[in-house]
């Protein structure tokens, strides 16, 4: 029964990041749309936030429970498998305009294609519950949390908004209803629970493993974060005076900062 417990409440922290994805899509409920600036500010605050998280939390943790060296292969093989799966799905990509058309098939193939970027996060969240239950955690619900997994649950939440709103902006100049575009949102990060359980059951019961899974996850996503949503944030920033790398510097910087007392618990 334990067993089932740990792993509905770690399901349960991977749907909330999920579900988070889908706070992108409410300001337009509001408004019309979110300006260039602001939205280089976010993916400069997002990037922030995943690597000081990777850096000062599943780096850290990984080095305590193992050596430099499995942390760096554990590191090698998560920028492998997401560099594989992009060449594996490259030719497949599916722009987000073509959520509202999709027949079930197409639905599979958008799935295994987010897949390819949230699955990593939700491995981030599951090792980061690798700990569950032991002394040292946080007190929740009759369940003793880590204090990493509680910050890496915050910090992919966070993440996971202007996700949502790179979602949401081409379905809205499509005049997909706003109800629609929080589904579709919180659709695109459903791997995470999934990926959450896998590597927490996997973690949990084969520790000898658990330096290589922080490192895979740590590998992962600063790897997104470099590829993906730094010039995902220069590329909105190009209309803006001098590319908008001062709003991305800034909100590199303010996530930096929002994370730092991650390296001192």
């Amino acid at each position: 029964m334990a067993l089932l417990e740990n792993l509905v409440l770690v399901f349960v922290a991977g749907l909330i990041t999920a579900l988070a994805t889908g706070l992108g899509a409410l300001p337009f409920f509001f408004f019309e749309g979110i300006s260039d600036r602001r939205n280089v500010v976010l993916w400069g605050l997002s990037s922030g936030i995943m690597v000081s998280a990777s850096l000062f939390g599943l780096v850290e943790e990984g080095l305590a429970e193992g050596t430099p060296l499995e942390i760096a292969i554990g590191m090698a093989a998560g920028v492998a498998l997401v560099v594989l799966a992009h060449d594996v799905l490259m030719d497949t990509e599916i722009d987000p305009h073509q959520y509202e058309e999709a027949d079930f098939k197409k639905l599979v193939l958008i799935l295994g294609i987010l897949t390819v970027h949230s699955f990593p996060e939700g491995v981030a969240i599951g090792v980061s519950f690798a700990d569950l239950g032991l002394e040292g955690g946080t007190q929740f619900l009759g369940f003793t949390i880590p204090v990493l997994a509680v910050f890496m649950t915050v910090a992919i939440s966070i993440h996971n908004i202007p996700e949502g709103t790179a979602i949401s902006i081409p379905l809205r100049s499509m005049d997909v209803a706003n109800w629609k575009l929080v589904w579709w949102a919180v659709f695109s990060s459903l791997p995470q629970p999934i990926g959450a359980v896998l590597a927490f059951g996997f973690v949990r019961y084969a520790r000898e493993f658990l330096p290589y899974g922080f490192g895979f996850a740590a590998g992962a996503m600063i790897y997104l974060v470099l590829t993906e949503f730094v010039p995902e944030a220069l590329e909105i920033g190009d209309r803006l005076p001098r590319g908008g790398k001062p709003e991305l510097a800034g909100g590199i910087a303010v996530g930096i900062l929002v994370m730092v007392p991650l390296a001192f618990v």
